[in-house]
């Protein structure tokens, strides 16, 4: 039966697509209360923005459009997340059918995605901008793959198309271009896909598609990369100078490892002998994914040392080393091997992969007692507005953070959820508001439901005097009854009473 799904590109794709439905199913079915990312998106999803904050835009605008039509939903979070990562295996795919002769290899290597933790676990768990940055690059992989063995206006487009979205999902897109531009600078024959008048029309679109965000970002420059700078910063950091440079590159080649350990031990596995004599195989294919992947990681060190970075996240490297897989499957291909053996024993860690990554979505929060650590998707929200509820309903909620504005605006689709300051000054709503408003909070730490002074203040400054500071504690979903979440809320007459 494996055998037969491995045997297209269609065939995988169909049980890719059963795959991620599950994923769908299995989200709705769990609680409703939202992760950061996902609670992100709720409440972003409420306006049409050119910069949202440290994070490009694009993932917001195409939540934007599908709440537009169809409503804030657990449906309209989980089904767009999960045909954009379809997607990004599909056009996996379809690169690794460019370079690759055998028809046999390019669906294993499109399911092979799913043993890279950062795609396979991490993406499904709780990302979202990453899951945009993972389409951007296989989409570009395919159309730079397709450039170089046989250029079209076509295949230069979707390099144009997948820059654009890329460098509006995650900045460190930028990167991936640039190493396929100085990869293919030492071929000759290449060489010249760089000087074909239909490069510019690709520039073109790209530049399109980011020019609204462009704009946007130098008056915001600080807001967009404040936070991705400081998350760079390791928590421990070293001196600076040389013992900072050493403590960020051992972080980048831990990310490294990390990236890459799992699948190349599993490929290794399976393929034996053959996987270790196919390390020296080579051709002018292989040798500029390695060119890209050299210059990616070189540029990440660049950044390492020249900016301070001291602290490199493996999903960062998604840009840089997602062409891992066709580039071990390129070098087995090349070696001449009957892979026949090693094929049949790599088909069944697929599926393997699917159960088992399934089964953490699942048990992290349904075993969650057993393990002991609760996570977001825990908080019981759904029975905080059962309590806050009971006696009214408010016209207006005001929040303290976008976790709490993001589960707020799922519970309560049709009431304005708002922070003060975002997206301009204030809380303009509270002043037309005519009825009650619910002003609710968590606090640095589960049972804390103080108010942060930050938010007491942006309140004050907004015009919104809290007269009664309440506290409502209940359990989590799922656990033992004695761990609890705690938030903090309070009830004030809109400015329009």
């Amino acid at each position: 039966m494996l055998e037969r799904i491995t045997k297209s590109i269609k065939s995988a794709s169909i049980f890719l697509a059963v795959y991620f439905l599950l994923n769908i199913l299995l989200r709705i079915s769990l609680p409703h209360t939202l992760d950061l990312d996902e609670a992100e998106q709720a409440f972003y999803s409420q306006y049409l923005l050119a910069g949202y904050g440290p994070q490009p835009p694009f993932y917001n605008w195409i939540q934007y459009a599908i709440v537009s039509v169809t409503g804030i939903t657990m449906w309209a979070l989980s089904v767009p997340k999960n045909i954009i990562l379809f997607g990004c295996y599909l056009f996996y795919g379809l690169a690794a059918r460019e370079v690759l002769k055998s028809r046999l290899l390019p669906p294993i290597a499109m399911l092979s995605l799913i043993t890279l933790p950062q795609v396979g676990l991490m993406a499904q768990r709780e990302l979202t901008h990453t899951v945009a940055l993972l389409f951007a690059t296989s989409l570009f992989l395919f159309g730079f793959f397709r450039t170089l063995r046989q250029p079209t206006i076509g295949s230069y487009l979707v390099i144009g198309i997948a820059t654009g979205i890329g460098l509006i999902s995650k900045y460190n897109f930028a990167i991936l271009p640039f190493a396929a531009l100085v990869a293919v600078l030492p071929d000759w024959k290449w060489r010249n896909r760089l000087f074909d008048w239909r490069l510019l029309p690709a520039a073109v679109v790209a530049i399109l598609i980011v020019l609204p965000h462009a704009l946007w970002l130098p008056d915001n420059l600080v807001s967009a990369s404040a936070p991705t700078l400081e998350r760079m910063t390791a928590e421990h950091e070293a001196a600076a100078g040389l013992p900072r440079i050493g403590q960020g590159l051992l972080s980048l080649a831990i990310a490294v490892l990390g990236f890459t350990a799992l699948p190349i031990v599993l490929i290794a596995a399976a393929f034996r002998r053959d996987f270790f004599r196919a390390l020296s195989s080579s051709s002018p294919m292989i040798r500029v994914i390695e060119r890209m992947m050299v210059v990616s990681l070189l540029a990440f060190a660049g950044i390492v040392v020249f900016a301070g970075a001291s602290d490199i996240h493996e999903r960062w490297l998604d840009p840089c080393l997602l062409v891992l897989l066709i580039y071990l499957f390129l070098k087995l291909e090349t070696a001449g091997f009957d892979l026949s053996a090693g094929l049949a024993r790599f088909r069944p860690v697929v599926p393997v992969f699917m159960i088992v990554i399934l089964s953490i979505l699942l048990l992290r929060i349904v075993g969650i007692q057993y393990i002991g650590t609760y996570t977001r998707t825990n908080v019981p929200f759904a029975n905080y507005v059962t309590e806050l509820t009971a006696t009214r309903k408010p016209v207006l909620i005001v929040a303290g953070t976008k976790f709490v504005a993001g589960n707020m605006k799922l519970e309560f689709p049709d009431v304005p959820v708002v922070i003060p300051f975002f997206p301009g000054p204030g809380v303009p709503e509270f002043a037309t508001a005519k009825g009650p408003v619910l002003v609710v909070w968590r606090g640095e730490t589960a049972n804390d439901p103080t108010i942060s002074a930050g938010f007491a203040s942006d309140l004050v400054k907004s015009g919104i005097h809290l007269k009664e500071i309440n506290t409502l504690t209940l359990p989590y979903l799922f656990g033992d009854g004695k761990h609890t979440f705690s938030i903090g809320y309070s009830w004030v007459e809109g400015g329009a009473q």
